[in-house]
């Protein structure tokens, strides 16, 4: 096995770099470790107090009491770094997922509790799923959603917990319709808009498959001025009408949207499909612009992470 110390000293010294950068953004949840150490395969993000240590599945073959030991030194290395308890210290193992795997339950309880990121609050929970609540590669994404959500009609497509929903309706957003399959996630949203003082009726939740809203949306002649639309790569899940490949499916998905755009609204999609080709046929009836560069956050070492585009009509 390898020295701990190289993870430790590398774990300190990023510390000392974004811990600066966070207090100087008002920044409390950030990515402090990504594989950094090849001998260290694990990521390392702060949430408040509380740290998500995931490992990165790589298929080495180690005894298990040799694997079990370094398991324990890796969450002894955090806590003493960090100088937390071990009990704040979060482990899961991360292996590809697929679908919606990584909404999954881990089979573990855990406790929700309250983050701040731009001055807005959300609910996290490091235990229950595999991810927690609150994707903090598209922090920036959100701001830009804020800055143009003023007097908007904002509509968040695979939303998640919200997180997009409450940045617009922070920002001023005059409705917003966020769109899920899952009530688990609709009744997330709902908390995280309640906690910071957003809900009203103006704000609509809609557990629906996204292919079939889009669809009845257009029938409906709804109308958006600002989009949000960040599916999952893949989904064969039982509540949709179909299986959802966001490689095959995007250009269908962008068309709809575009559809349900005013004459001068904006959709931003995203994706983290890493292979991912965006279609050549867009550019032909939509105006996109690649803007990754802007939305992965600098605390992210992997700036390959997702990737976004700023759409509007043409």
């Amino acid at each position: 096995m390898a020295d701990i110390s190289a993870f430790s000293n590398r774990l300190r010294k990023n510390l000392r770099h974004w811990s600066k950068w966070a207090r100087r953004n008002a920044v409390s949840c950030y990515r402090l470790y990504d594989r950094d150490v090849p001998e260290y395969p694990f990521v390392v993000d702060l949430y408040g107090d509380q740290v998500h240590l995931q490992e990165v599945e790589t298929g080495w073959q180690i005894e298990e009491d040799l694997y079990r030991a370094w398991l324990d030194s890796v969450v002894a290395a955090c806590a003493e770094v960090l100088q937390l308890l071990p009990a704040a210290i979060h482990l899961k193992q991360r292996r590809r997922q697929k679908g919606l795997d990584q909404y999954e339950k881990t089979g573990q309880g855990g406790e929700d509790f309250i983050v701040e990121e731009g001055g807005v609050k959300f609910i996290v929970n490091l235990d229950q799923y595999l991810d927690v609540g609150l994707f903090l590669d598209h922090r920036n994404t959100r701001a830009m959603v804020r800055e143009e959500a003023r007097g908007k009609r904002f509509l968040n497509l695979f939303a998640y917990t919200g997180s997009f929903t409450v940045y617009a309706a922070h920002g001023g957003a005059a409705s917003s319709v966020t769109v899920d399959m899952s009530n688990t996630y609709q009744a997330w949203t709902q908390r995280n808009l309640q906690l910071n003082g957003l809900s009203g009726v103006q704000h609509q939740l809609v557990r629906a498959d996204v292919f079939r809203y889009l669809e009845d949306a257009a029938a409906a002649g709804e109308q958006f001025d600002l989009i949000v639309m960040d599916p999952p790569t893949f989904s064969n899940s039982a509540k949709m009408q179909g299986v959802l490949d966001v490689q095959r499916d995007h250009v269908w998905l962008i068309d709809q949207c575009l559809g349900l755009l005013s004459s001068q609204g904006v959709l931003y999609f995203s994706t983290n499909l890493r292979s991912f080709v965006f279609d050549e046929r867009l550019p032909e009836r939509c105006q996109p612009s690649e803007i990754s560069a802007r939305t992965v956050p600098e605390d992210f070492r992997n700036k390959k992470i997702h990737r976004c585009w700023k759409i509007s009509r043409l």
